[in-house]
């Protein structure tokens, strides 16, 4: 046995893939608790049960993580270019993936869940599909500052 083999997991630095692991884990988890608590307190988010739940909570962190990559792409191509037109491309591209993807990923929550996980209200439910899903990103990014701020103190 070596001295490796006696060190506990915990204190050992963790890869890069385990960090991705627990980062999307802890933010698919944050999502299923936003998706519980629209589904208990409104009665505009309407979903059958807890493993439903969690699979729509995976697949819209799955979705918005695709977006994100895609917004990064756009804002990446328009920070090449200069001046007051590709300002506004910049503007408009990015505005454009962010709305148009709510309504992708909340067509494919609808053809893959095909009533299971149902928002009530405006244009098909997409107006408290965006709360919800700007809910999630609030909550994620709060225990992400919270995180990171821990780690600025030293333990005591």
């Amino acid at each position: 046995m070596t001295n490796r083999d006696n060190v506990s997991a915990l204190a050992t630095p963790p890869s890069s893939r385990q960090k991705l692991f627990v980062r999307y884990t802890l933010a698919i988890l944050i999502d299923l608790v936003v998706l519980g608590l629209f589904n208990q307190f409104w009665g505009r988010v309407h979903i059958e049960t807890f493993s439903i739940a969690l699979m729509a909570a995976a697949l819209m962190q799955l979705l918005l993580q695709a977006t994100f990559k895609i917004e990064h792409y756009v804002s990446d191509y328009f920070k090449t270019k200069s001046g007051a037109l590709a300002k506004c491309g910049y503007v408009g591209s990015v505005w454009f993936v962010l709305f148009i993807s709510k309504f992708i990923m909340l067509g494919a929550i609808e053809a893959l869940f095909s009533g299971q996980v149902h928002f009530d209200g405006r244009f098909h439910g997409a107006v408290p599909f965006i709360v919800v899903v700007t809910v999630m990103i609030a909550a994620e990014e709060l225990v992400v500052r919270i995180y990171r701020r821990l780690g600025d103190k030293p333990a005591q």
